[in-house]
C-alpha cells in the first residue's frame, strides 16, 4: 500500500513494526502524513491555503527519532532526505549553504520519478540491452557481398548465443564497450556555495564530460548488462517530463528531516562567537520553512508546502533558544521519552530487524545455532538500562555495544563451532557481562 492510501493507524502500525513506544511522536507523524493526502482532495482555492504542520521531536539520543525518519522514508512513495543542521553554514562562509537541502530534495526526486517512469519501459528496455549484448559477442550479419547460407548460420549462432544469454552461460565473458563520460550531478550549481569537495567533484565531472569522445574499455558480460541497461532505461523516458512530474513532487509532497536541530540553537544568552553563526544558520533555514522560491538546475522549487520534520535532543538547549520565527514554523512539538529495561527488553525481541534476530541468523551462516533464554534477555537489558544510567546515556545504541562484547567469544569461533547449539542464559550473561557489573566507573564501555 503506498503512503498517501494509508490511514494514521496503518502509518503507527507499520512503524511499531521498528520502534518500540514513543506513541505520541507516531501519531504526530502519521497524522501529518495523512494531511498532506487529504490535502491533494481540496478545493484548489482552499489547496493552496492549508500549510503542512511541522513537526519538531524532542528527545535524548537513541530512543527513536531518526529511526522514524528512516521507517518513514521507506513507506513513503514521495521525495525525502534527511539533514543535519550542522552540515550547513551562514550565507557568506565556505561551507553548504541551507538551500542545498532543497537542491537534494529535488536531486532525490528526479532519482526516484525517472526510476519510476523507466520501469514502465521495463521490458522494451531489455529486449534492446539483449541485442546489444549479442551485438558485442556476435556482430550481426550483413548481407551486402555474402552468401545467404552465411547470413542465415550467423542467425542461427546468434539464437544460440540469445539461449546462451538467457541461461547465464556468458556472464564471465569479457567484451569491449565504448562508455560515456558521467554527466555532472551539481556542474551546474558550482554558484551555489556548496563545499570545497562539493566544487571539486563538480570540476572532475567537468573535466570528464568535455574530455571527449566515450571511453572504451573491457568489461563482463554481467557489467556491460549494468551499463546498457542503464543507457537505454536513460533513453526510454522523457527528461523534461520526469522534471516536470519530480518537481510538482517535491512542491507537493516533499518531506525533510532536519537532524540535530539542537546544535544551532543559542544557548541562554548567548550572542557572540558559535552562538552568532549557529543563528545565522537559523535566519537562513527560516524562509526555506516559511516558504520560498529556491533556485536549482531543474527551475525554480517553491517550499511552501514541503512538510519539515526537525529532531534534536536540547541535553544543553531548549527549543525556547531557537529564534522565535523558526519556533513559530514548528507547530507541532512531541517528546520522546527515555528508555526503560523493559523498553529494551521489547527492542531485543520484537521489531523485525531485532538485534537477536540478526544475530540468530549471522550465526546460522556458520551453522551455529544460537538460542536465547527470556532471563537472558532480560538480564542484557537490565545490564544496559544499568550502563545508560551511570554513564553516557546512548538509548537503544547502548544494546548494541552490550550484545557484542556478550556474543564477541561465540561470533570469535563461529566457523569452527558447525553443527554446535549454544544456549544463552542468565548465568552465560553474568558471567560474560561480569566486567561491566564490577566496574564502577564503567567508562570503557561508552561507544
Amino acid at each position: 500500500m503506498e503512503l498517501d492510501e494509508m490511514t494514521p493507524s496503518q502509518i503507527v502500525e507499520e512503524l511499531d513494526k521498528y520502534i518500540i513506544g514513543q506513541d505520541e511522536a507516531k501519531r504526530a507523524v502519521a497524522v501529518a502524513l495523512r494531511n498532506r493526502a487529504r490535502r491533494k482532495k481540496l478545493p484548489d482555492n482552499m489547496r493552496d491555503e492549508v500549510s503542512p504542520k511541522n513537526i519538531i521531536m524532542i528527545g535524548p539520543t537513541g530512543v527513536g527519532k531518526t529511526e522514524i525518519a528512516r521507517r518513514i522514508a521507506k513507506l513513503a512513495n514521495t521525495p525525502f532526505i534527511k539533514v543535519e543542521a550542522t552540515k550547513y553554514t551562514e550565507v557568506g562562509y565556505v561551507g553548504r549553504d541551507v538551500e542545498s537541502m532543497v537542491r537534494d530534495l529535488m536531486g532525490s526526486a528526479v532519482q526516484m520519478t525517472h526510476k519510476e517512469m523507466a520501469k514502465q519501459s521495463e521490458e522494451l528496455v531489455a529486449q534492446r540491452v539483449e541485442e546489444r549484448l549479442l551485438d558485442l559477442l556476435l556482430p550481426p550479419a550483413t548481407t551486402k557481398g555474402e552468401k545467404n547460407e552465411l547470413a542465415a548460420a550467423q542467425e542461427e549462432t546468434r539464437e544460440k548465443f540469445k539461449q546462451f544469454l538467457a541461461e547465464g552461460r556468458f556472464e564471465e565473458r569479457e567484451v569491449e564497450i565504448n562508455i560515456a563520460p558521467s554527466t555532472p550531478v551539481q556542474g551546474v550549481e558550482l554558484l551555489g556555495a556548496g563545499s570545497l569537495e562539493d566544487l571539486e567533484s563538480a570540476m572532475e565531472k567537468i573535466n570528464e564530460m568535455f574530455s571527449g569522445r566515450r571511453k572504451r574499455r573491457k568489461v563482463s558480460i554481467k557489467r556491460a548488462r549494468e551499463i546498457l541497461t542503464e543507457e537505454e532505461s536513460d533513453k526510454s523516458v522523457d527528461k523534461e517530463q520526469v522534471i516536470e512530474k519530480a518537481k510538482e513532487l517535491v512542491e507537493q509532497m516533499g518531506i525533510i528531516f532536519i537532524d540535530e536541530i539542537d546544535k544551532i540553537a543559542s544557548t541562554q544568552g548567548g550572542r557572540s562567537g558559535p552562538d552568532v553563526s549557529r543563528e545565522g544558520v537559523q535566519r537562513d533555514i527560516l524562509p526555506i520553512v516559511e516558504g520560498s522560491k529556491v533556485s536549482t538546475k531543474w527551475g525554480m522549487i517553491d517550499t511552501t508546502h514541503i512538510l519539515f520534520i526537525a529532531a534534536g535532543a536540547f541535553h544543553i538547549s531548549k527549543v525556547s533558544d531557537l529564534i522565535p520565527e523558526l519556533q513559530g514554523r514548528f507547530p507541532l512539538r512531541v517528546e520522546l521519552k527515555e528508555l526503560t529495561s523493559d523498553d529494551f527488553f521489547r527492542i531485543l525481541r520484537e521489531p523485525e530487524n531485532a538485534i537477536v534476530k540478526q544475530y540468530i541468523a549471522l550465526m546460522e551462516t556458520e551453522d551455529v545455532r544460537l538460542i536465547f533464554k527470556e532471563e537472558a534477555l532480560k538480564r542484557v537489558s537490565e545490564i544496559a538500562y544499568l550502563v545508560n544510567s551511570t554513564t553516557e546515556n546512548i538509548g537503544a545504541r547502548r544494546l548494541y555495544t552490550v550484545m557484542e562484547y556478550l556474543l564477541e567469544d561465540i561470533s570469535f569461533k563461529a566457523s569452527e563451532m558447525g553443527g554446535q547449539q549454544v544456549e544463552i542464559d542468565e548465568d552465560y550473561v553474568n558471567e560474560r557481562l561480569s566486567a561491566i557489573l564490577e566496574n564502577e566507573d564503567l567508562s570503557q564501555y561508552i561507544l
